[in-house]
């Protein structure tokens, strides 16, 4: 069976897309290696996992133990459990270096994603780990990409070409309409720190979404029709884009999933499970 590398930060992932990747690769009879910037055990972003600070009471001592908005905003049950399972496993907590990881150390690729600037930045922004994707998309191994682990694909840069890895390939990724429906409600459920869902915002000038990670995924492909969401008359539209709904190992009617040849990506942690199926049928 093959070995999965995950690379992900030291901390602020996003606890569905990791820890539901993980279960349905390993359940598939893989194994899955994870790296983190020095090898040290990575935690995912606490928000996600307990709900706790997703509230407008939640920068109260004490009060932001009740959760509320919160209980929605999180992972769900499926994906806290998954998550609980995950920290646990022996595989986890010892984590290669993203430096000291080589070719030959993984068959497969996958990128999973995360919100949260504090921890998500060093990931994205992380040179050694746009190398590594580079490597990965020049042997022809399976690669998936969910949420921001797409934008992390679309700012590797192959030297050969002077393009992005994901240029002339078709893609998904955390739309805007996703994005912007996150940041809307938390700019007055976590007024204190409103820009909690948007990783990178805009500067002066820079229409409104310039920033979020559809736009700047869509600036690195050929063409912007490269770029896909939902069809309005697919089947499930609106359960697919309302972004309350999320897929479960036994129902993808909410999940979207793009496939090009052996580069698999998806939107958000809504569509994890049927992500990972069809990733794991890549491998």
């Amino acid at each position: 069976m093959a070995v999965i590398l995950m690379p992900i930060p030291e901390l602020d992932f996003d606890p569905t897309e990791v820890a539901v990747s993980w279960k349905v690769l390993v359940g598939a009879g893989h194994t899955v290696r994870f790296a983190t910037p020095a090898g040290r055990p990575a935690r995912g972003d606490e928000l996600m996992v307990t709900g706790r600070g997703l509230d407008p009471w939640g920068f109260v001592p004490g009060l932001s133990r009740i959760v509320g908005v919160g209980r929605v905003l999180r992972a769900d049950g499926n994906g806290r459990a998954a998550y609980d399972q995950l920290v646990r496993d022996p595989a986890f907590r010892q984590s290669l270096s993203w430096s000291d990881v080589g070719p030959d150390h993984f068959d497969a690729l996958l990128l999973p994603g995360g919100h949260r600037a504090r921890g998500m930045r060093a990931y994205l922004e992380s040179t050694v780990l746009q190398e590594l994707v580079v490597g990965a998309f020049a042997d022809s191994k399976p690669i998936g990409a969910i949420c921001h682990g797409v934008l992390l694909a679309a700012r590797s840069v192959d030297p050969a070409t002077g393009r992005s890895v994901l240029y002339g390939r078709r893609t998904t990724a955390l739309t805007w309409s996703l994005e912007q429906k996150a940041w809307k409600v938390a700019r007055v459920t976590r007024f204190w720190d409103p820009g909690y869902y948007r990783t990178y915002t805009e500067g002066p000038g820079e229409p409104a979404g310039y920033q979020s990670v559809q736009q700047e995924v869509t600036r690195a492909l050929e063409r912007p029709d490269d770029f896909l969401g939902v069809p309005p008359d697919a089947p499930d539209a609106r359960l697919k884009t309302s972004g309350r709904a999320r897929d479960t190992a036994t129902d993808d009617r909410p999940a979207f999933v793009v496939e090009d040849g052996d580069y698999v990506s998806a939107r958000w942690p809504g569509d994890a499970h049927t992500f990972a199926r069809r990733f794991a049928s890549r491998l």
